[in-house]
């Protein structure tokens, strides 16, 4: 989302989408015109929605998708020299059309049109599906979880859990939907996610004594900083943050124990000494059915690490990028599908809206087959041009598709706040 320049991206896909395009040139349909979508069959089992997210990271992927010479050395031998030479000049200069970020998604959701010739827009297949696919099992993930907090807010802090660029992406992604601070510098300096962060126990280990610890801390960051009190007795260590910071201490960190017994415990404890202001933030192992758990103690903050960085469960999307249409030998588009059992897709190009109630409140995902739905005046269009002639032409900041997450949610029903499995909270209607 930065528009800034990036190392190439042409090595992120796979060996048979050369060997398609080179087979394709060789039998002259390689520039024929052809429409691609990006979808997914069916939600993770029992959510009741999802979240797209990683546009930003897409777009930028398509803009640095080039075969430089290293590139080009490097594929000798897997395809044939005139396929080098073809690839030595790529470049995009089709369109593009999809959700914006932040944008909540149903079964079926054309989330990319991806429009070009064949041999163009088929490159792009692995890169694009390997972002949309992790960011958004993550945004749907965090968006569960902000929706489970509630006014306290999110802090992704998994970066030990997952790869280490992966780790990077998570955080931007958990930014979209909700999350308020990262622990990764990388993101932060990437992306300009806030970042936040403290001590760990190991900073407690190091000092004879615990209050030396919260001493160093509190001289070094103020009064106002976070102390982890878990590390050996919790009742003594918030005793002795309270003598160390005074009551006007920011926060204590609680890292394990029945979270909710040993907050409540605190938030007497905290109250007790004067400490009124002083918050409680939680972490270990959360996820959206541990924090909705904690609704009723006096919790101020999450952390979330592995829960989030893995989906809660669900680690990908299962998106597809599949060609709906493509030119015949007489130039017209036609249709293409396909039949494959538990596989299918549906052919022709698409266009889709979020059918809304007089109210407002979304009714149905209405997917137009050939040409665009028909809506009322408060129907809402989804599709917006992200690329137009191979320049990048949808780009937003990440507080923009912040905002958008939030408005998006805003208008589906109440069910989507319910934890438990369900049913899409909206039917996907097809209008051919």
């Amino acid at each position: 989302m930065t528009g800034t320049a990036h190392a190439s991206t042409a090595f992120f896909t796979d060996h048979y989408e050369l060997t398609m395009v080179q087979a394709a040139r060789q039998s002259g349909t390689a520039e024929r015109r052809s429409v691609f979508e990006l979808f997914p069959r069916r939600l993770p089992e029992g959510r009741r929605y999802g979240v797209v997210a990683g546009v930003g990271r897409a777009l930028d992927a398509i803009e640095a998708f080039r075969f430089d010479p290293a590139a080009i050395a490097a594929l000798d031998g897997v395809v044939d020299p005139d396929m080098l030479d073809w690839l030595a000049s790529y470049r995009f200069t089709g369109d593009v059309w999809g959700y914006a970020e932040g944008e909540a998604y149903f079964p079926h959701s054309p989330l990319l049109v991806v429009e070009g010739t064949f041999a163009e827009a088929v490159l792009l297949e692995t890169v694009l599906l390997s972002i949309y696919n992790h960011d958004s099992a993550i945004a749907s993930a965090a968006s569960r979880m902000t929706l489970a907090a509630g006014s306290r807010p999110c802090i992704e802090m998994g970066s030990r859990r997952t790869h280490e660029q992966a780790a990077v992406a998570a955080a931007r992604a958990a930014y979209v939907a909700g999350f308020d601070a990262t622990s990764n510098l990388a993101a932060r300096a990437t992306y300009g996610v806030p970042s936040a962060g403290t001590a760990a126990h190991s900073f407690t280990l190091l000092h004879d004594d615990e209050a030396d610890a919260f001493r160093a801390q509190v001289q070094t960051l103020g009064v106002g900083t976070t102390l982890l009190v878990d590390t050996y007795d919790v009742a003594e260590a918030v005793a002795r943050a309270v003598e160390v910071a005074g009551t006007g201490l920011g926060a204590v960190r609680l890292d394990s124990g029945d979270l909710g017994l040993v907050a409540r415990d605190v938030r007497a404890q905290l109250d007790s000494l004067g400490a009124t202001s002083t918050q409680i933030v939680v972490t270990s192992d959360l996820d959206e059915h541990a924090i909705a758990a904690l609704a009723a103690a006096p919790v101020d903050a999450y952390g979330v690490g592995t829960q989030l960085v893995t989906g809660s469960g669900y680690p990908t999307c299962g998106f597809v990028y599949k060609l709906v249409a493509r030119e015949d030998a007489d130039g017209a588009l036609v249709s293409v599908a396909k039949k494959s059992q538990d596989k299918t897709s549906v052919g022709g190009r698409k266009y889709a809206l979020r059918r809304l109630s007089a109210g407002g409140t979304a009714q149905a995902e209405v997917v137009g087959i050939g040409e665009a739905p028909e809506g009322d005046s408060n129907d809402r269009p989804l599709l917006v041009p992200l690329v137009r002639d191979g320049e990048v032409v949808g780009r937003a900041t990440l507080e923009e598709a912040r905002s958008r997450h939030r408005s998006s949610l805003a208008e589906l029903p109440r069910a989507v706040t319910q934890m438990s499995a369900g049913e899409p909270v909206i039917p996907t209607v097809f209008e051919q």
